[in-house]
């Protein structure tokens, strides 16, 4: 049995909400991920079902490899189509904020929503949300926003609107944002909400394949030379770390996406329970951190990297050059195992800047 965990007073006053909209728009977080997509599009299919004229904004372009997800070629893109955009959220009577806990996670949306007197909804499982929403529905405990637009869906009794686009979206996001079900999913109940998604007849096959075994030539090269060239082992902390600058990015012909699951790999290693990845972009250094087991990341991504996230999954900005980032990562080193050596098992490598 699926427990309902929403708070019921929350979920009159959004059911009034819904019920007195006819236009509704739905944003999510910039560079939006399976989890951010696959919640916005799967609720926006079902309140099109219930009579909505419902449309998602997003900051930024989706990655082109998430572009299998149903509902994505109909995306009004702020970076591409900004007056159109402005027109939604300005004519919307109810807007959805999904999978983002701060108005500065959508950018310069956030320029346009927050000057809006309309009523605006948040739905996420990140910790610490602002108090900027009108029903703020939020669930760190949740492995996704994706479960909880299931949970949403399911205790007001809107599932039969569920149909199976809506079910392919949010099994992208469970699936995504869960690294195809090796964390943030040992609640029992997650299996009990993948099945009744899975009961509207989801193409999971293909789904998990395009998801999680689909990659350009350009991505696979670049995850390659990462691997080979650049991932540093310090086995006495049980850590890896990966580095990858600008330079080497366009190299690669880089998109975005095309390392979405680099800083997974490490982890195959025995021995490896936590791995941080370094990717530097235009203006500031971009941190993602994985691990297995009791050892958080989110703790290490708050204190040292402007961040945070879930326990075995998590991320943040650092404000500064490479050789800075790779710094802060060996001080962590030295502060969480101050009795070993930080030394890496690896000859000590250039970090090329661009």
């Amino acid at each position: 049995m699926i427990s309902p965990i929403i708070d019921e007073n929350k979920l009159e006053r959004l059911r009034a909400l819904i019920n007195s909209a006819q236009r509704i728009a739905i944003t999510c977080h910039k560079s939006p991920d399976g989890d951010a997509l696959g919640s916005s599009l799967a609720l926006c299919h079902v309140l099109r079902r219930l009579g909505k004229e419902a449309v998602v904004v997003t900051p930024d372009m989706a990655p082109k490899a998430l572009e299998f997800i149903p509902g994505v070629r109909e995306l009004v893109v702020f970076t591409k189509h900004e007056l159109r955009a402005r027109n939604v959220l300005g004519e919307a009577q109810l807007i959805f904020c999904l999978d983002f806990n701060s108005m500065k996670r959508i950018d310069r949306l956030a320029e346009v929503v927050e000057p809006l007197k309309t009523k605006r909804v948040l739905i996420d499982h990140h910790l610490d949300p602002d108090d900027a929403f009108d029903v703020l529905i939020s669930h760190p405990e949740a492995s996704s926003t994706c479960e909880l637009v299931f949970r949403v869906l399911m205790q007001m009794g809107l599932l039969r609107f569920m149909d199976r686009q809506a079910a392919s979206c949010l099994y992208v996001g469970l699936l995504t944002d869960t690294g195809g079900f090796a964390y943030s999913s040992d609640n029992p109940e997650f299996y009990e909400i993948l099945a009744s998604i899975m009961r509207r007849r989801i193409d999971r096959a293909t789904l998990y394949n395009k998801a999680m075994n689909t990659f350009s030539e350009n991505s696979l090269r670049l995850q390659g030379y990462a691997i080979n060239e650049k991932m540093r082992l310090f086995p006495e902390q049980g850590a890896a770390l990966i580095v990858l600058s600008q330079e080497e990015l366009e190299r690669f012909n880089y998109s975005r996406g095309d390392t979405e699951t680099l800083v997974n790999k490490p982890l195959a290693i025995p021995g490896i329970y936590w791995s941080v990845f370094l990717r530097e972009d235009a203006d500031r250094i971009k941190v993602s951190c994985r691990s297995q087991g009791d050892f958080s990341v989110s703790d290490i991504c708050a204190r040292y990297f402007n961040g945070g996230g879930h326990s075995n999954a998590a991320g943040g900005d650092f404000i500064g050059t490479l050789d800075q980032a790779v710094s802060v990562f060996e001080q962590v080193l030295s502060d969480l195992f101050p009795n070993t050596n930080s030394t890496d098992n690896q000859p000590t490598q250039e970090i090329t800047t661009s």
